[in-house]
């Protein structure tokens, strides 16, 4: 996949750009509240039509302004196409050639992206609730099924702590034993997806670490009951034998929505063990093995931004990363506040832009 060209027009401080992406590495560099973020999140939008970052649809919208919108024209598969993002108030429409998009499922591959940025490692520390939701966003970048899986679960899941709130048990049993099957396909897919990262997340930190440490990520369902033959009715029975606790806290307090992932260096949790160093390659890792899961997913690789990854990385372990994304021919946008780091990969395949108060400075390739 392949961002050829993106247009924004009053988005967040950025009042308007236009640029072309280099075919390999393009860096935005500036001082902090710039817009480099900004810039960044744009293009996580033309694929997923959400932030990365947690924000409201208006806080999208520059101030004082009623509309914003991105555009990017986009080869994937051999053929290119146009996404339009517009936002306006609290609604946001994409279109793809001018023809609207109503379903996430007609966006899915269009153009897969993805991010990391310093709030990702913060992840490893945080509580279960982090992890699932990288777990659950990533899975859907090469899944589009498991979208409408996973908003069957949670609207169940709302309806039956609905009548726990208000102590209402008829029609409990039907609800739990709809939370039951969707629970059941929710935890497949999550495990099955989890597994394919682990087989790919060794190779990659080492790659990026230079560290011969054995690194591994294992799904922690809060229920046990994988298996398909019986799962449901595994999953149905906890959630019956929970009733009386579930009444009294009025919530449903077992199940996938209470999921985790497991992250380890040598064979102990690397939140405890791991070294802050360690912890920054292993998500950027995990990152990796994502990005290798959507080439297999797509036949091509999605495009890969790289959010103030100097201040995350040591020299080393960025040239490693630089080098492994050169050589698997990825597109990449790498935000800085010192471009300094990146001056000598830049080549005739690398573009600069410096990020002032929101507007876009092309300055070459770095080449001389």
């Amino acid at each position: 996949m392949f961002l050829k060209q993106v247009w924004l027009e009053q988005y967040r401080n950025i009042q308007k750009a236009c640029i072309q992406p280099a075919r390999h590495l393009t860096v935005l560099y500036g001082r902090n509240g710039q817009g480099k973020t900004n810039f960044l999140e744009s293009l996580y939008l033309l694929g997923n039509a959400r932030p990365f970052r947690a924000a409201k649809v208006p806080d999208l919208i520059s101030h004082g302004s009623r509309s914003a919108a991105v555009r990017g024209l986009v080869l994937a598969a051999g053929v290119e196409s146009t996404i339009v993002l517009h936002v306006e108030n609290s609604t946001r429409r994409v279109t793809i050639d001018d023809k609207a998009v109503h379903r996430a499922a007609d966006l899915h591959g269009k153009l897969a992206v993805v991010v990391f940025s310093p709030d990702d490692t913060a992840m490893v520390k945080l509580g279960p609730e982090t992890r699932r939701r990288y777990l659950d966003r990533s899975l859907y970048a090469s899944d589009a099924a498991f979208l409408s899986d996973y908003h069957t679960y949670y609207r169940i899941l709302k309806q039956r702590n609905a009548l726990l709130k208000t102590n209402q048990q008829a029609g409990l049993d039907l609800w739990t034993e709809q939370l039951a099957t969707a629970g059941i396909r929710l935890m497949q897919h999550r495990q099955h997806y989890t597994s394919r990262l682990n087989q790919l997340l060794q190779q990659k930190y080492q790659q990026i670490a230079g560290e011969q440490e054995k690194v591994s990520v294992v799904y922690q369902p809060d229920v046990i009951c994988t298996a398909e033959e019986n799962g449901t009715e595994l999953l149905l029975n906890v959630f019956r034998n929970q009733y009386e606790q579930d009444l009294r806290y009025k919530s449903t307090g077992r199940g996938p929505h209470r999921d985790d992932l497991l992250f380890s260096i040598g064979d102990r949790p690397l939140k405890s063990f791991g070294s802050q160093g360690q912890q920054r390659s292993f998500v950027l890792a995990l990152k990796m093995a994502e990005l290798d899961h959507l080439q297999e997913t797509f036949g091509e690789m999605p495009l890969l931004l790289l959010d103030d990854i100097a201040s995350e990385l040591d020299r080393e372990r960025m040239t490693n990363l630089l080098g492994y994304v050169r050589q698997r021919e990825v597109q990449v946008l790498i935000t800085t506040t010192d471009v300094t780091p990146f001056l000598p990969v830049l080549q005739q395949d690398s573009k600069l832009f410096r990020v002032e108060e929101g507007r876009l400075t092309y300055e070459g390739n770095g080449t001389p």
